[in-house]
């Protein structure tokens, strides 16, 4: 189990992503990110639930069922929850997602607050920090 450290079960906070078009999301995240699909369901109309995992982050994303309460930022509007994402080359990476085809919402620079971190948008209307310590 991969929350387990020298035998003992290690709490983890794990996002899901509420998109339209789960399959083009999964193929985004791969390109943009690096991420590795960890398992991926596929319904008969077509909606799926996957994880994946960015260098060992891990989190899932679903199509949105509004009949359960889960809706994209495209549906909503908005978000109610940025995604941070810790990476050793915050301007690197922020490029790969660029040209990917996410949104650049400021570039990567360093915060007063202490990190190099850069903000964007993913297609599907989330948003991601993308930064290190400084």
């Amino acid at each position: 189990m991969e929350n387990q450290v020298n035998g003992t079960f290690q709490t983890a906070i794990i996002p899901t992503l509420s998109v339209i078009n789960g399959a083009a999301a999964i193929a985004f995240y791969k390109k943009a990110f690096g991420a590795i699909e960890l398992m991926c369901i596929t319904a008969p109309d077509g909606a799926v639930v996957a994880e994946l995992s960015i260098d060992g982050a891990r989190f899932f994303l679903a199509d949105e069922s509004p009949e359960q309460g889960n809706l994209s930022p495209e549906k909503l509007g908005g978000i109610s929850v940025r995604m941070g994402l810790f990476v050793a080359d915050p301007d690197a990476v922020t490029a790969v997602a660029v040209a990917a085809g996410a949104t650049e919402i400021y570039p990567v620079a360093d915060q007063d607050y202490g990190y190099r971190l850069g903000h964007i948008k993913d297609p599907f209307g989330h948003h991601w920090e993308i930064c290190r310590p400084l």
